[in-house]
């Protein structure tokens, strides 16, 4: 974060409500850079390649999949500063975590009343930039923007990636409208939205704060730069409140967003079956991408001690392995109700999930 942004931190803290948004608008700003229009004949085939994809994607078990256009080709800074509140949902359950230690009297609340919401802000606004640099659609980094329902594809990022993995780009932009395509589907189902909400919502809601591990570590600051690594720290700023996470509130949050970045994986691969040839080659080089740009997770991890470990298992072979024993009724069982999404055991274990939901 540059100097400059540091100087003005006391009039960014003037800022109402539990998460600074002013702040974060500005961090999101300086991590996201500049505007930079995308060439229109480029944002006329990425339109016209998300009607096709909403074609080939429209049998998909389970999902509606909207028809009649929608996707909205950016640049990283659009994208950015136009999601600035898509992910509330995961800054605002800790901003009133942190309102009830500013609540009342004393030191801790002169402390508290402005410096929580600018704690979340900055963090808020740092996870959107860097997801700009990362993220090739609209759910590619791995956390859905439920603040509104459209649709977007990061149009440097995508050709980036193909050009960076020597792929066909042409490939590639069917491959990203599809996936986009699909995602915003998944975020239709009609109950899907609360229970990320509510999903999320308890496990911040467990989380056990320590307001005098804060006093603490920040009457050590001799210059207001230092904040930005107080809040870097391996398990980030549950971990500076003394707050431990609840292991099976976090595996819910968890096995939710891996098992809907799975579905989304193995929905595209069926949607482009047969028209993508270099499909395979892809799907490796984007394992690899996501891999290497680790930076929104990471931020992530430093907010709420959330990992999204991808090791821990595969959501897409889930899906298929689903569909291969059971057809695509079970599939759209999955979509059935919020009861019937898998577990991060049954993740694992597809049949567990079969005994469980389909009996």
């Amino acid at each position: 974060m540059s100097d400059n942004l540091f100087d003005r931190l006391y009039e960014l803290f003037q800022s109402p409500g539990p998460v600074n948004w002013k702040l974060a608008r500005e961090v999101i700003g300086s991590v996201a850079g500049d505007r930079d229009v995308v060439e229109p004949r480029l944002a006329e085939e990425y339109e016209e390649l998300a009607l096709a994809a909403q074609l080939h994607a429209a049998d998909t078990p389970g999902l509606t999949v909207s028809s009649g256009g929608g996707l909205q080709p950016v640049d990283r800074a659009t994208w950015a500063l136009e999601n600035e509140q898509s992910f509330r949902f995961l800054f605002e359950p800790l901003a009133e975590r942190l309102a009830t230690m500013g609540a009342g009297e004393g030191p801790m609340a002169s402390i508290m009343q402005p410096l929580g919401p600018a704690l979340i802000g900055l963090q808020a606004g740092t996870i959107v930039g860097l997801m700009s640099h990362d993220a090739l659609g609209q759910f590619d980094a791995g956390l859905p923007a439920l603040d509104h329902d459209r649709q977007y594809l990061v149009v440097p990022n995508v050709e980036a990636f193909a050009a960076s993995h020597g792929l066909d780009p042409q490939h590639v932009r069917l491959w990203a409208a599809t996936r986009e395509v699909v995602h915003h589907a998944i975020l239709e189902v009609p109950w899907l939205r609360s229970a990320v909400v509510s999903t999320v919502g308890d496990y911040f809601g467990g989380l056990e704060l320590d307001p005098g591990r804060l006093t603490e570590r920040l009457t050590g600051l001799d210059d207001p730069s230092q904040l930005e690594e107080l809040l870097g720290g391996e398990t980030g700023l549950p971990a500076l409140l003394g707050g431990e996470p609840d292991p099976d509130a976090h595996d819910a949050i968890v096995a939710l967003l891996l098992f809907i970045e799975g579905f989304g994986e193995w929905a595209t691969r069926q949607a482009l079956a047969g028209l993508v040839p270099s499909i395979d080659t892809i799907e490796r080089a984007h394992t690899a991408h996501r891999d290497q740009a680790r930076q929104a997770d990471e931020v992530l991890a430093q907010l709420g001690g959330i990992r999204v470990d991808r090791s821990r298992v595969d959501a897409a072979a889930f899906t298929a392995e689903v569909a291969r024993r059971w057809g695509e009724e079970a599939v759209t069982a999955l979509w059935s109700d919020r009861g019937a999404l898998p577990t991060m055991a049954e993740l694992a274990d597809p049949v567990g999930w079969a005994a469980r939901v389909l009996l």
